[in-house]
């Protein structure tokens, strides 16, 4: 009989548990959380959502200005992927009044996150899905409509509301475009807080957050309907909306982090 191999490391001390199988009704509590925050210094958070706003409209002129109008639409989607990094600043506000410390709007501008450069990494993963949805999107299209030239909103319009091919394009970008949001959501909501607050690596932080979101789909998913149904309410205004709603759901993000993450140590915060 065969002896068992012999230990050479001690094991690893358990480190302590997030959070599993929270309520669906504690969505609306990150959501209260975040516009207590945004109410404390409205000025603030006002600036930031502004800020994110006049970026969202550069984008979208400049898809314009190079010839690929027929990206706004998939770029305006790929904002749910690439807005929990955008959102950094709004995280930094609603630590400062948590931990009660002063926070100004240069402060969550020039954040530091504690895990240095891994946030870049992250970033870059985050930028790499979204160039990859666009690039669907592109792929989708000429599989419907072949390789004619993009006719622009005013014709595309009609036809993907009445006609077959147009409802089908519809249907199965939705589909597409519902994962690569469901995925993106899935390691970023909680990754981003992550590398703000502690000191780990892109990677882990990445998956720490799918995690959560696995072992917590109950409530993230009314989060994620929440963050759908504020977006989709800021593209009717023209994206105005952005200014005030993208604080909102920054700051209730933030929260929602909080809920998830053990207690943090004097050595991690």
């Amino acid at each position: 009989m065969l002896e068992p191999l012999p230990v050479i490391a001690p094991r690893l001390r358990a480190t302590p548990g997030f959070a599993r199988n929270l309520p669906p009704l504690v969505a609306l509590s990150w959501l209260a959380a975040g516009w207590s925050d945004f109410r404390t210094n409205p000025v603030q958070s006002l600036a930031y959502g502004l800020a994110v706003f006049a970026l969202s409209m550069a984008v979208m002129w400049g898809l314009i200005a190079i010839g690929l109008p027929s990206l706004i639409l998939p770029a305006l989607s790929g904002f749910l992927v690439v807005g929990p990094l955008l959102a950094i600043g709004l995280y930094e506000k609603s630590r400062c009044l948590q931990a009660g410390q002063p926070v100004t709007l240069a402060n969550m501008i020039m954040t530091h996150p504690r895990s240095g450069g891994q946030l870049v990494f992250a970033g870059l993963l985050l930028c790499l899905l979204v160039m990859l949805w666009l690039r669907a999107a592109d792929l989708l299209y000429a599989l419907f409509y072949g390789l004619l030239p993009f006719p622009g909103y005013d014709q595309i319009l009609g036809q993907l509301l009445t006609t077959p091919r147009g409802w089908a394009l519809i249907g199965v970008g939705t589909a597409v475009g519902g994962l690569f949001a469901a995925f993106a959501m899935a390691i970023s909501v909680f990754s981003i807080p992550m590398l703000l607050e502690r000191r780990v690596d892109a990677l882990t932080a990445l998956c720490t957050s799918f995690a959560l979101t696995t072992q917590n789909l109950r409530a993230v998913l009314p989060w994620g309907a929440i963050v759908v149904a504020g977006f989709a309410l800021s593209a009717v205004t023209g994206l105005l909306g952005l200014i005030v709603i993208f604080p909102l759901l920054g700051h209730g993000t933030w929260h929602a982090w909080v809920s998830m993450r053990p207690a943090v140590r004097g050595a991690e915060s």
